[in-house]
Order: C-alpha cells, then sequence, then structure tokens
C-alpha cells in the first residue's frame, strides 16, 4: 500500500473516529470456529509480529509483493500508528492454547478524498476458512459507513485466492500500472460484501 500526505484528507470527527478505534463484532467460520474481528491496538504488535512469524514466505510475498520477513522501524510503525481516520486496520483473532490470537488483519488507507487502498494477510494454517472475507465485509461496511466511494486493492497476477475473495464482494479489474498485479476497485454505495 502506498501511504501519501493524508493530514488534511479526512477529520476524525467526520467519520467517528473513536467509533472504528473500539470496533469489534464476533462471527462464526463455516466449521463453527468462533472468531472476533477488531480494531487493530497499538497494545497487539507483539502478536502482530508472531502472526507474521507463523506466516509463510510464499504469503508474505503475496502480501507484499517482494519477499518480506522483517520489517523496519519505521514500517512497524506505519503498521501500528493507525488513526482509524485515514488508515483503518482490523485484525482477526481465535483463541488458540487458551488465549486470543491474531491470526489475520486486512487494512484500508485513504490514497484520496473518498478513496482508499485496502490489504490483508492471513496466516498460512487459517487460509481458506473465510477470514479474508470475513475481514473485507467488515471493511467494506466501515468505508461506506464513513464516507469512502471507491475501494481498491493491487493483487498479484497469480493470487487466485484473493483475487476470488475481491471478485465474490463486488470488486472488478481495472487497469494496473505493474504487468505483475492486477488493480481491483469497488464503487461503494453499490457494495453487496458476499
Amino acid at each position: 500500500m502506498r501511504r501519501g500526505s493524508l493530514d488534511e484528507l479526512i477529520s476524525p470527527d467526520d467519520i467517528g473516529m473513536s467509533q472504528i478505534a473500539s470496533y469489534s463484532a464476533q462471527a462464526v467460520l463455516k466449521d463453527g470456529t468462533p472468531v472476533q474481528i477488531r480494531a487493530l491496538r497499538a497494545s497487539d504488535e507483539a502478536d502482530m509480529l508472531a502472526a507474521i512469524e507463523r506466516t509463510g514466505s510464499s504469503s508474505l510475498q503475496s502480501r507484499f509483493f517482494v519477499m518480506k520477513r522483517y520489517f523496519s522501524e519505521k514500517e512497524r510503525a506505519f503498521f501500528m500508528d493507525v488513526d482509524f481516520s485515514n488508515h483503518v486496520a482490523l485484525a482477526a483473532l481465535v483463541e488458540e492454547q487458551g488465549r486470543l490470537t491474531i491470526i489475520g488483519g486486512g487494512r484500508y488507507v485513504v490514497t484520496d478524498p473518498g478513496r482508499a487502498e485496502m490489504a490483508f494477510v492471513v496466516v498460512d494454517a487459517w487460509q481458506g476458512r473465510g477470514i479474508g472475507s470475513l475481514l473485507l465485509r467488515h471493511l467494506i461496511d466501515i468505508a461506506q459507513e464513513h464516507g469512502m466511494q471507491e475501494l481498491t486493492a493491487e493483487v498479484l497476477s497469480d493470487n487466485a485466492p484473493m483475487r476470488s475473495v475481491f471478485a465474490k464482494s463486488g470488486f472488478k479489474p481495472a487497469r494496473s500500472d505493474d504487468p505483475r498485479t492486477v488493480r481491483l476497485t469497488l464503487t461503494l454505495g453499490s457494495a453487496r460484501p458476499a
């Protein structure tokens, strides 16, 4: 995801920043596993890094478009300093070994007024179970409720599972500047999350 100068794009008062920052919802996967979808917290950094450690190289490359395992302080700050105005991030948590554990995350970053770019990552052991679709659905609802007009995502051309998740939620292919990726867009207002 690109990050530009977003200081004046949206006023936190305009979109209910505190409501998003305390966002939490319960869901159940098709296999009956309870999952919590909630706003990412500053205190989640260690758990988020642990989730990255449990995510395979191929999955991380699909998310970051390069082989990525470690993050600089600047990158970590970007991922954790979520203002819930121009940068909204959700975490998916399940109970593992008696404690809630982050197994995935999704976010959008406002790139222009009314437009935001999305990205997701799910721990390998939890892929294919609907976590990405769940995160996407919640982010679409938040974006729509708070005035976003268009959501976009850049996905590697060979990442068929993620392209399918976006397609099921109504995202359409658009022109991409990078031949390795497919740009997907969703115009909100007519969005029908899967």
